[in-house]
């Protein structure tokens, strides 16, 4: 738990959503094809698409490695540019 509360602590630094920083992470990695995350009403499919969809700045990611908070060989959504 205290690995997240570090990783929470740097998002809301950045003004990142732990979702949309979730779902990016996840989805960076080239062996990952789909993630489905699960929708307990309508209304999680749209923050879903829009966590999908936000601007997180590459020094987010920076600094959850520089941190430790990364494997060092953990694709980045930035990498994936």
């Amino acid at each position: 738990m205290a690995k997240v509360e570090k990783i929470k602590q740097i998002a809301d630094r950045f003004n990142v959503s732990m979702k949309s920083a979730g779902l990016q992470f996840c989805l960076a990695n080239p062996a990952v094809a789909t993630v489905i995350p699960g929708a307990s009403k309508p209304s999680r499919i749209a923050e879903d698409k829009d966590a999908l969809s936000a601007v997180i700045p590459e020094e987010f990611w920076q600094e959850l490695r520089n941190q430790g908070l990364v494997n060092p060989a953990a694709p980045l959504p930035l990498e994936k540019k």
